[in-house]
């Protein structure tokens, strides 16, 4: 069934029960990451229906009391990561209506109500409008669109058409530059990543996924409207911080700290900016909804992988992932 579909039916299912009253979106590392996008949209967005993220063994541990029957419970894995099976498991056990987005079917797709396949953000020959985030923030705009009605639903829409071809080329814009910030980082030691609002989803998993774990390089994840409230002390001229400026309304708040770091920051200060990659060619009234869309897939497939180069890192390999027993 395709997504409109899905809505639909899980949205009859409920009209004799109370309606739907909310969605949560589960998943761990960054599949949890990649649900951002759709949870700001429906922060944002959304009228009638409250939206919550959990990681998983968060809500394994501490479900929320008002999971049931007129909940709809997103669940992402690629290949079934256990205590998100379990997440879904007690999301279904409570009444909630279940949608799994997977790439490789597990006990996770048997235990949810629909399952929709996406494609690997980390291979190349992806169609990066099919990646979990896009999919994720589909069901979004979808779900607002059935229920509240979404002014820019088809301008929506339609900018998925368009991302694969937008990722493409911004690729093809950003690799020297990339190969550049490589260089000046292949010995840092500590790389900070910065964004705000609609990019801050693709700061984390840049920092927990690709440099933390796929390079085993210290990293922190700083929101860039927390930077002047004591995370800008530690910055001096050697100091590395790679910054997202996104398009939108937080633009401002990563404006400013350009500002400061242009001022008191050093050469290992780099820069990405939305207009860069290709977000000024969205729709103005969507394209704050799209930056982690275009974000995301290039810095784990160019900037990772550069970095990967440099310090002659295999970013397949793990120290206690696949290896050790961690219960």
């Amino acid at each position: 069934m395709e997504i409109k579909e899905i809505l639909k039916d899980i949205l009859k299912q409920k009209e004799a029960r109370g309606k739907v009253k909310d969605i949560v979106w589960i998943a761990a590392g960054g599949s949890h990451g990649g649900f951002y996008p759709a949870q700001y949209f429906m922060e944002h967005e959304a009228k009638s229906i409250r939206s919550m993220s959990f990681t998983s063994n968060e809500f394994v541990f501490s479900t929320p009391s008002f999971i049931g029957e007129n909940t709809i419970a997103v669940i992402c894995s690629m290949r079934g990561t256990p205590e998100t099976i379990e997440a879904a498991r007690i999301a279904k056990q409570k009444g909630a209506s279940t949608i799994s987005l997977y790439v490789d079917e597990s006990e996770l797709t048997e235990i949810c109500d629909y399952n929709i396949l996406y494609q690997s953000i980390a291979i190349d020959e992806s169609d990066f409008s099919q990646v979990n985030a896009a999919l994720g923030l589909k069901l979004a705009m979808t779900l607002v669109e059935l229920v509240d009605g979404y002014q820019y639903y088809k301008e929506a829409m339609d900018t998925f058409e368009h991302i694969d071809e937008l990722y493409r080329q911004a690729v093809e814009n950003i690799r020297l530059s990339a190969i550049k910030w490589a260089l000046q980082n292949k010995e840092s030691q500590t790389i900070y990543v910065m964004g705000s609002g609609p990019t801050y989803g693709a700061a984390y998993i840049f920092s927990i996924c690709n440099i933390m774990e796929m390079l085993q390089i210290d990293s922190s994840t700083i929101n860039c409207c927390e930077f002047f409230h004591g995370p800008f002390e530690v910055v001096n001229e050697d100091t590395s911080i790679f910054l997202l400026v996104g398009e939108g309304r937080c633009r401002k708040a990563d404006e400013r700290v350009i500002r400061f770091l242009d001022t008191f920051g050093g050469k290992k200060v780099y820069k990405l900016d939305a207009r860069d990659i290709g977000l000024q060619n969205i729709n103005h009234h969507v394209s704050e909804y799209f930056n982690h869309l275009l974000f995301s897939p290039i810095l784990n497939n160019v900037y990772m992988r550069e970095l990967a180069q440099q310090i002659k890192k295999d970013y397949n390999t793990r120290t206690y992932m696949w290896k050790n027993a961690y219960k």
